[in-house]
């Protein structure tokens, strides 16, 4: 907790300074309080001088008053404080986590993350404030109270060096005994959190499988751990304020009857031992108040300690020290001297410790301009394969080269800048089709954007919404049907010339037909570069779909995280026995002969098209092992 204020502190410390003043200021009023409440009895009251009551009375309520400034300027503080720091830290949370790969990203969880910039954030929040309001004033009014009560008489001042000890006590055996019990309630709100993301994002899901009940029960068994744990708290707490009181009643009692008795021999006025009753009741409540104030800074402690392991947590991928990588010129891609557009040497992976690879000896080469299509069944490895290009991943040994640059020695900045990925899962942020697209270049015009659209076979649907690329998308997209999001995602990633396009399984809600339009056009555009003299798009596309890649220059055929086969599609017929049987799970034997070049208009490349239908009886069903996946 003290480092992250230490560390967040700057521009802020002079709320730290004024507020506290203020409040020992009100604090100074509320110990003057009792002295003369205490003169408004003797000289007031017992003498019936209505003056001295009425002037008394006046005083009080002055007193009141300017107290009520000093507490006004004290919160202002406060907001300032909690809410400033508050909105610092979020910030820096918010960036580290989007500093993070996603090996770190795996490791926290999106839930936990969540929660540790929202929950965790508001629990530093509230200690910040009220340790501007409180911190100072209840230590100090309860030490003043009992300053103040052993000056006036020292005989009764030892009801309170009995009392303060007592309630300390079992503060600390409350304490001691609580603090356990938060650190397990935030990590019970992050299964709540999980629980509930996973419900809301997969609601399609649950309904259509019937799994309502299902989801409901694992919600109501989260919410029943994280409140037993809550109702542990509730209980140790419980005893507190019961035993507070009692003490603090029985001293009260104690001051009475021995008060009593100084009266009636002179030594104390009745005022007195009013002013006596009043710091008492004003340290017990200070203590009550104290001991609020360690299970909200207890709280933020745990919540503190999970903020700072995410901001201690160094991304494992960074970019320092790499500067800007020389790219090949034109004229060196046409006369082949210029190095491989992709190159994998012997990369290997493995998911954060394991023993095992992901990927195993992975090596090959792509030249710029061609398309590399990679294929295999679930889990073969294939999305892994295609992260460690823009470098989502860093391999556990060997190389992946980028136009003939270790991806380790890029700018990340400029790698993926590079490199555009169009991911399995269509992702949209809330905004519109324009702010949705220019995310790769913001100054992007709109002939760019629309050359875009038409490259993904996205313009079509987009002209015909009201207001274009002004159209609103909603959060994820929800408002477009699956192939509209992946097309709109693929000219995302278009957007910004990028030299490699990564298609990573991002048509398989597209039909036959679109899927081959799709493919044509972004060969034309390949060559539309070629023909301006820049850099030739070479291409990967991830697919279980063969007809997606067996115009390919180069086809992997991935299982089990290593390469089976490596060629073209009719050396593979003959090398590869698992791309074999992927073609004859999709395509009929007649069917496999030779590539067929992608159609030249979008008539020819019709689902009816030899090359390009689908066998009706196992329709795009991949194999591996002579196993279907």
């Amino acid at each position: 907790m003290l480092e992250l204020l230490t560390r967040f502190s700057a521009g802020f410390r002079r709320y730290f300074v004024i507020g506290p003043a203020c409040k020992l200021l009100e604090v100074f009023f509320d110990l003057l309080t009792p002295l003369v409440i205490a003169r408004m009895i003797d000289e007031g009251v017992g003498a019936r001088d209505a003056d001295a009551v009425l002037r008394y009375g006046l005083l009080l309520f002055a007193m009141a008053v300017i107290g009520m400034g000093f507490t006004l300027v004290c919160q202002k503080m406060a907001a300032l404080a909690s809410q400033g720091m508050g909105t610092n830290m979020r910030s820096a949370l918010y960036r580290r986590i989007n500093e993070f790969a996603n090996v770190e990203l795996d490791r926290f969880g999106t839930p936990s993350l969540i929660t540790r910039i929202t929950n965790d954030i508001n629990q530093i929040q509230l200690a910040i404030a009220l340790g501007v309001r409180q911190l100072i004033r209840w230590p100090f009014l309860a030490v003043g109270s009992m300053v103040a009560a052993l000056l006036i008489d020292l005989k009764l001042g030892v009801i309170f060096l009995i009392s303060t000890p007592l309630i300390g006590l079992v503060f600390w055996l409350v304490m001691a005994r609580c603090v356990p019990y938060f650190k397990q309630m935030q990590a019970k709100l992050d299964c709540i959190g999980l629980i509930t993301r996973e419900g809301l994002s997969g609601a399609r899901v649950v309904r259509a499988f019937v799994r309502e009940d299902h989801e409901r029960e694992r919600f109501r068994q989260a919410a029943y751990e994280q409140s037993a744990v809550a109702i542990a708290v509730g209980k140790l707490s419980s005893i507190l304020n019961p035993v507070t009181f009692l003490v603090m009643n029985l001293g009260v009692c104690a001051i009475l009857w021995m008060g009593g008795i100084q009266v009636n021999v002179g030594d104390l006025t009745q005022g007195e031992v009013m002013a006596f009753v009043n710091y008492m009741t004003q340290t017990l409540l200070s203590i009550v108040y104290v001991a609020n104030l360690v299970v909200v800074f207890t709280k933020a402690s745990a919540s503190a300690s999970r903020v700072n392991e995410v901001l201690h947590c160094e991304p494992s991928i960074t970019d320092e020290g790499n500067t800007a990588v020389e790219l090949p010129s034109a004229q060196q891609v046409t006369a082949g001297t210029a190095a491989p557009a992709l190159r994998f040497d012997a990369a290997c992976f493995a998911f954060g410790d394991a023993q095992a690879n992901t990927l195993d000896n992975v090596t090959l080469q792509v030249n710029a301009g061609q398309t590399l299509g990679v294929i295999g069944g679930t889990g073969s490895g294939k999305t892994t394969l295609v992260s460690l290009i823009p470098r989502l991943y860093d391999v556990r040994s060997g190389a992946v080269e980028v136009m003939g640059t270790d991806v380790r020695r890029w700018p990340l900045d400029q790698l993926r800048h590079v490199v555009g990925t169009v991911p399995q899962r269509a992702s949209l942020l809330s905004g519109t089709i324009r702010s949705n697209l220019t995310w790769r270049d913001p100054h992007a015009t709109d002939d760019e954007l629309w050359a875009a659209l038409e490259c993904a076979q996205a313009a079509d649907f987009v002209r015909k919404l009201p207001k274009g690329l002004d159209a609103p998308v909603e959060a994820g997209g929800k408002n477009f049907s699956g192939g509209q999001r992946q097309r709109l995602t693929i000219a995302r990633a278009v957007v910004g010339s990028p030299l490699i396009l990564i298609l990573d399984d991002s048509a398989s809600a597209l039909d036959f037909k679109t899927d081959a339009t799709l493919r044509r056009a972004v060969h034309a555009r390949s060559r539309q570069e070629r023909a301006a003299g820049g850099l030739p798009l070479t291409t990967v596309i991830v697919s279980q779909r063969v007809s997606s890649v067996r115009d390919a220059d180069l086809i992997c055929v991935m299982s089990h995280g290593s390469v089976a086969g490596l060629g073209t599609h009719d050396e593979l017929l003959k090398t590869c026995p698992l791309y074999e049987e992927i073609c004859l799970s999709q395509l009929k034997r007649e069917e496999l002969g030779g590539a067929t070049p992608i159609p030249a208009t979008p008539a020819q490349a019709a689902p009816s098209a030899p090359a390009l239908s689908a066998a009706p009886h196992i329709p795009n069903l991949a194999f591996e092992g002579g196993e279907a996946r």
